[in-house]
């Protein structure tokens, strides 16, 4: 009688024990969501560190809830699109929808940016229209989306010295340091990355804006178009940001970065 009420003690224990792992995300049963991208900061940066970017803190927050973490690493921005499309990873972040087009994307943004084209703070050129263009030689990185005009221009022009294409992770890094060098007339790049970039960097007030590109583009984690599983994966991204908006858990998390929620 003893062996069998221990016997039963111990069925017991292990049923509830069960129950309660099941109420528990067991993240070893679930692989991690792999993000590929470019360093694009504040939108996202160095992997393992204390800011790794905002949409990658979002994504962690919101996988976290699912049971799945995210694992995050960088390549440059070409490549990373590639290797998603291919579904060898699955998501980027920081796209627009002219980037991948084929690829999933959640219903609502996850940002908002300026393109902008920048010089040296000593020069008087501004930007006055594609025309404007024609006498200078302007820095961009491989795979980005610009503007329409922007991209149809640097697909015409990208093999001759008006315009320069970077493919790697520090692109952005270089192109600044060719147009203080004067081996660049202008630049292309979103408002926030390249105010972000020039405070790292120390170079505050050598770079200005010449002139808007484009008005304010939508921004997104998008996903691999080859991959089962993806639109489930968007569909819980784009549940989990109107949570955090209503939980009132996204305001901290950008204003770690000195943002504000593009929505408000």
């Amino acid at each position: 009688m003893r062996t069998f009420t221990s016997f039963v003690a111990s069925i017991s224990f292990i049923i509830s024990t069960s129950n309660a792992l099941a109420d528990t995300p067991d993240l070893s049963l679930k692989e991690p969501l792999s993000i590929r991208a470019d360093v694009w900061f504040p939108i996202n940066g160095l992997p393992n560190s204390d800011k790794p970017g905002y949409m990658i803190e979002m994504a962690s927050t919101i996988m976290k809830q699912y049971g799945r973490e995210v694992d995050y690493r960088t390549m440059p921005w070409e490549r990373s699109l590639d290797q998603v499309r291919k579904g060898n990873f699955d998501c980027v972040v920081g796209a627009y929808k002219d980037d991948a087009p084929d690829f999933i994307f959640p219903e609502l943004p996850w940002g908002r940016i300026e393109t902008t084209i920048y010089v040296k703070s000593d020069s008087d050129w501004t930007y006055q229209g594609i025309d404007s263009l024609n006498d200078i030689s302007i820095g961009t990185i491989g795979g980005y989306a610009y503007s329409e005009e922007i991209d149809a221009y640097v697909e015409k022009y990208k093999d001759t010295s008006k315009v320069q294409v970077i493919n790697a992770n520090n692109a952005l890094e270089q192109n600044i340091k060719k147009l203080l060098a004067g081996r660049l007339n202008a630049l292309v790049e979103s408002d926030l990355v390249l105010e972000a970039k020039l405070q790292e960097m120390g170079l505050e007030g050598q770079i200005k804006p010449a002139g808007q590109v484009s008005g304010a583009t939508e921004m997104y984690i998008a996903c691999s178009p080859a991959k089962e599983g993806m639109q489930e994966i968007v569909e819980q991204l784009n549940e989990g940001l109107i949570e955090l908006r209503a939980n009132d858990k996204l305001k901290p998390l950008l204003t770690k970065y000195g943002l504000k929620d593009w929505k408000r």
